[in-house]
């Protein structure tokens, strides 16, 4: 007989019998609890269907807000659908937006503006209101640091080196402060202002003498001289990445390039 119960009807009869058992003594609480398994043994819309019932249950307070939380982290995470799992984190700020879950919705919002829609002006906003969210303390500078990133994703560099040079004005000690001083070279260089860069490069290998960016500034460098027509700095500079560089069919590209150069000019 089970073998003619269509999935649907057999997971509604299965949802139907947890509701009866939780409802005669037990709290929404451990419905919640069962659904955050079900998830977690990758039975999604099992948990979907007891989250909704504890909604039905509880239409707003503490309750509904991480039921609410939970079928967005779903349809996040386990469904793929950004689009709908955006609905729900929003309907967690409405309800409220200070309560426990409503920093960790606008999070999620905000890099689904980003990496999911890849609404870069959208997602520059949604980053803004995590920087001033209430809780000061939650913010340690990766928001500055993606909306700068963002900037230089969209090619405006300006305002991309603003937004870097903000990071390390509010969050002097934040972890990301390393990877933007580097950022701020790379930016340089794409301005071409070179001379900046090169400096802002003696300032960087002073404090980070064992950075894990130490590769990529020297090949941002190297590119500089390149480009000043200092091709024989350029040259040995990029012949000292070989081994080190992640892109090394690049790396030869540059110093054929520059062998060639410095032939002709012979």
């Amino acid at each position: 007989m089970d073998k003619l119960v269509f999935p649907a009807l057999r997971v509604s009869i299965y949802i139907s019998t947890l509701v009866i058992l939780f409802s005669c003594g037990e709290s929404n609480n451990s419905l919640t609890q069962q659904a955050n398994q079900e998830w977690v043994e990758g039975n999604n819309h099992i948990a979907l269907e007891l989250l909704n019932e504890v909604l039905k249950n509880n239409p707003d307070g503490i309750k509904a807000e991480e039921a609410l939380f939970r079928i967005g982290e779903i349809y996040y995470f386990s469904l793929n659908n950004s689009a709908r799992a955006l609905v729900f984190f929003r309907e967690v700020l409405q309800m409220n937006r200070d309560g426990p879950y409503g920093y960790k919705a606008q999070k999620y919002i905000a890099e689904i503006a980003e990496f999911g829609l890849k609404d870069y002006d959208q997602a520059i906003i949604e980053y803004q209101k995590l920087i001033n969210f209430p809780k000061k303390e939650l913010s340690t500078g990766e928001y500055q640091f993606r909306i700068a990133s963002i900037y230089y994703k969209k090619e405006n560099y300006y305002q991309a080196l603003v937004e870097f040079e903000a990071l390390l004005e509010n969050y002097p000690k934040s972890s990301w402060v390393e990877e933007t001083k580097f950022k701020i070279v790379e930016t340089l260089y794409t301005l071409n202002r070179c001379p900046e860069a090169r400096e802002h490069y003696r300032h960087f290998n002073l404090e980070y003498s064992n950075s894990r960016f130490k590769s990529e500034m020297n090949f941002v460098v190297a590119s500089c001289l390149e480009e000043e027509g200092h091709l024989q700095d350029a040259y040995n500079l990029f012949k000292s990445l070989e081994g080190e560089y992640a892109y090394p069919s690049i790396l030869k590209m540059k110093l054929v390039g520059i062998e060639k150069r410095i032939e002709k000019k012979r």
